[in-house]
């Protein structure tokens, strides 16, 4: 799964790699988490990209409380396309949601143990999201992130990890209606070699968004 992440990429030099626009009101995260205000790229109505502020947690146009939004932080990649919660977003409402890395907890002896995900080259990460507009006078509107089974770098930590696009396939995620092209962008990983290194349990608190979610501990989960 998804369930937290950072965008701490300075705001010049995401503006360069998603070719979105200005960046209005961006900060680094540390822990971004769900339900928070989130920056993704998505289309306007002209085709062109865009920098959104979405919620995380996708609420369905047909919802009758938007707290379902709370369970819908990730779409499962084997069966977006046939859910009648996200099959209207992935087909016509994708977008890229920016990160650094994300976190996986990997199970240990009736703990979990945090630990930061990255590519091997430090650059920044697209995740495959899907985004959705709730109600009338006052829209909501919210995003989820994809998931798929964990490429090998990470099958040890967690068996489910985001799907992640490699920059050449990230206009195609937003753009194409071809279902075949969507479902084979959909596989672990993109051809992106991951890196994953054990984190403090300061991360594990949703309230901590500063640079100690990053510090690094030993595999006994002292701090180095």
């Amino acid at each position: 799964m998804c369930g937290r992440y950072s965008l701490t990429t300075s705001e010049e030099a995401l503006v360069g790699l998603f070719e979105a626009g200005s960046l209005t009101g961006y900060g680094s995260r540390y822990n971004a988490a769900p339900s928070q205000i989130l920056p993704v790229v998505r289309l306007d109505a002209e085709g062109q990209r865009q920098w959104a502020w979405l919620r995380w947690g996708l609420v369905p146009s047909w919802a009758e409380d938007p707290a379902v939004g709370n369970r819908m932080i990730n779409a499962r990649a084997e069966t977006v396309a046939e859910k009648p919660s996200f099959r209207a977003a992935f087909r016509r409402r994708r977008c890229l949601v920016a990160a650094d890395g994300f976190y996986e907890w990997q199970a240990r002896d009736g703990a979990k143990q945090p630990y930061y995900v990255t590519t091997a080259d430090g650059r920044p990460i697209a995740f495959a999201g899907l985004w959705e507009c709730w109600g009338g006078d006052a829209p909501l509107e919210t995003f989820t992130i994809l998931t798929t089974e964990a490429s090998p770098d990470l099958a040890l930590i967690h068996h489910r990890m985001p799907v992640i696009l490699a920059p050449a396939h990230q206009s195609t995620w937003l753009e194409t209606t071809d279902a075949g092209l969507l479902a084979g962008l959909l596989g672990p990983g993109d051809g992106i070699r991951l890196v994953a290194r054990p984190v403090s349990q300061h991360v594990n608190n949703p309230r901590h968004d500063d640079a100690a979610c990053l510090a690094a501990v030993g595999d006994n989960g002292a701090p180095l």
